[in-house]
């Protein structure tokens, strides 16, 4: 086909586990993924220091708020942040992503603002932006759908002849649920542009990941007819060298990729989880010497590059990003009970205008009660 990239072949079985930078920031040599990432320059890897690092603050600062009742909820991400960038920096800016509720990462490199980030959280909004303003639909809650929604999308993209690509995130525990597979039978048979990216953060709720998986989650996809790749999850550079690959194959007709990136929750399901109560300390530990941020940042010291400079760069940008993160949250009003009806259809219609009428009906009851 035009335009197709021969490199993509040399992934297809040949490497079990991608890695180029090991825990202890050694840049290891991968004939078949260096090209991939060969183009990334000194800058671009402080540049992804400052979004791990800015990401990883945005999500204390999210965990705080909730314990401080600021927040219903939150889904914390601590621990998988190179997933997340190390994919969404490789996307370009019509490509569309549909995530599940963890991936506020993926939606910080969309774009998305950081006040939007907690609309839903607190209650004032049922998305929290506009999905076509940043390429990236609201998160889905329920495990898996979003597979069908992004696979349904690349369908669309394929038949309007761009060579745009749509992306679905989701973690380890949708690979058991039937949407996923589903959307992966019409992928495949259809060879649908479209990139699974399973984050295996080895832990459901309080359930460990091999309960439901006795091989390798990346091993499922070829099942369906469509090629994977199971990658470092804490190593941003092994994951943006996949995700180039999956979106090149995407790009050029030869349909879906799937990505395993295997990495850690270091923190709980959500802030109403206590991962205390099924998880060893040991297990904790071991992947903390995994850590993306500090293995980014051995990456960059080796180089020489990770200087005082960048060092006090990175954390006025978290603290600043931090302050607005917090007055943003705060300054968030309640918003008018009738608004439960915008957005729910594309064409208003009498039945949601007999609903809307009655709401507010039963509303003026109480306002002429206080009076």
């Amino acid at each position: 086909m035009a335009g197709h990239d021969p490199r993509q072949a040399e992934f297809l079985g040949q490497e079990d586990f991608v890695q180029l930078v090991t825990p202890a920031g050694e840049r290891i040599p991968s004939p078949g993924f260096d090209p991939w990432v060969a183009d990334v320059t000194d800058e671009q890897l402080a540049s992804l220091y400052e979004d791990l690092s800015v990401v990883r603050r945005i999500d204390i600062e999210a965990t705080a708020l909730q314990r401080q009742g600021e927040l219903g909820l939150w889904p914390p991400l601590l621990g998988q942040e190179a997933a997340q960038i190390g994919s969404a920096r490789a996307l370009r800016s019509d490509d569309f992503v549909f995530t599940s509720y963890r991936e506020n990462a993926v939606a910080y490199c969309r774009g998305v603002k950081i006040t939007d980030l907690l609309r839903v959280w607190r209650g004032t909004s049922h998305g929290g932006w506009n999905p076509y303003d940043v390429g990236m639909a609201v998160p889905a809650v329920v495990i898996g759908a979003q597979t069908l929604h992004a696979t349904g999308y690349a369908l669309g993209c394929a038949k309007d002849g761009v060579d745009s690509v749509a992306v679905a995130y989701f973690g380890d525990g949708a690979t058991s649920q039937g949407d996923v597979n589903e959307a992966m039978v019409f992928a495949a048979t259809f060879k649908a542009p479209v990139v699974f990216f399973c984050q295996n953060n080895q832990w459901a709720i309080s359930e460990p990941v091999t309960l439901q998986a006795k091989a390798h989650i990346s091993e499922r996809a070829p099942g369906f007819g469509i090629p994977s790749l199971r990658v470092d999850g804490n190593d941003v550079l092994a994951v943006m060298a996949a995700t180039r690959v999956a979106l090149d194959r995407a790009r050029n007709g030869d349909g879906p990729t799937f990505i395993e990136a295997v990495t850690y929750r270091m923190g709980p399901h959500t802030t109403s989880d206590d991962p205390t109560r099924y998880r060893d300390r040991d297990e904790l530990e071991q992947w903390a010497a995994k850590d993306p941020i500090s293995r980014l940042g051995a990456l960059l010291d080796s180089k020489g590059l990770l200087t005082d400079e960048l060092t006090a760069r990175v954390k006025a940008r978290a603290d600043e990003v931090a302050r607005e993160l917090r007055a943003g949250c705060l300054a968030l009003t309640a918003p008018d009970p009738l608004t439960i009806f915008d957005n729910v259809y594309a064409t208003p219609h009498r039945g949601l205008d007999r609903q809307r009428s009655q709401y507010a009906a039963y509303l003026a009851m109480f306002d002429g009660g206080a009076e």
